[in-house]
């Protein structure tokens, strides 16, 4: 009870009786008891696939670990391979990490031989970054490793339902990037 009156029932404390409280308990007594959970709300997708990155970022990192590579540098190495050659701002949009950082990563690499770096003959101010046959051979190791987690991961997926998700997602990458 406050000065002003009765929480429950608005009137003034003198004229709240043991009536008004036992009706307003037998009230709440009378509530309807759910019999049933109601059915959880599926995630949205956008959760879902965060969700997912965060695991395998996760999972990736220590996967890698014993390795002595880091998440970036792995990507970064996965991304040259693909692309053959790339630029500091190029590996840094790709690998998901500010050019800042990349120049960082690329410099760890470069000092144990993973990549080389060389002017652009181009463009002066652009180094462009190339993978070497040493960090081909540290890519392909880790790999093995990360295909461990990506077979896991698939685990009691079909073959086809797997190819049909990758579908989606590059998809979902393209709609996205435009």
């Amino acid at each position: 009870m406050t000065a002003s009156g009765d929480l429950m029932t608005g009137k003034s404390p003198a004229k709240t009786t043991k009536a008004t409280i036992a009706a307003s308990a037998n009230a709440s007594r009378q509530r309807p008891v759910p019999t049933a959970r109601k059915a959880a709300a599926r995630p949205r997708l956008t959760y879902l696939v965060g969700s997912l990155d965060r695991i395998l970022r996760r999972k990736i990192t220590e996967a890698l670990a014993p390795l002595g590579l880091t998440l970036a540098q792995f990507t970064a190495l996965s991304v040259l391979e693909a692309r053959g050659e790339a630029s500091n701002a190029q590996l840094a949009e790709r690998s998901f990490i500010t050019p800042q950082s990349a120049n960082e990563v690329m410099s760890v690499m470069a000092s144990r031989n993973w990549i080389t770096r060389e002017p652009d003959p181009n463009h002066g101010r652009i180094v462009v970054l190339r993978l070497t046959d040493e960090g081909r051979e540290v890519l392909h190791r880790c790999m093995s490793a990360v295909r461990v987690l990506e077979a896991r991961m698939l685990s009691g997926t079909e073959a086809s339902d797997a190819a049909a998700v990758q579908e989606m997602l590059e998809r979902f990458v393209r709609n996205l990037r435009e």
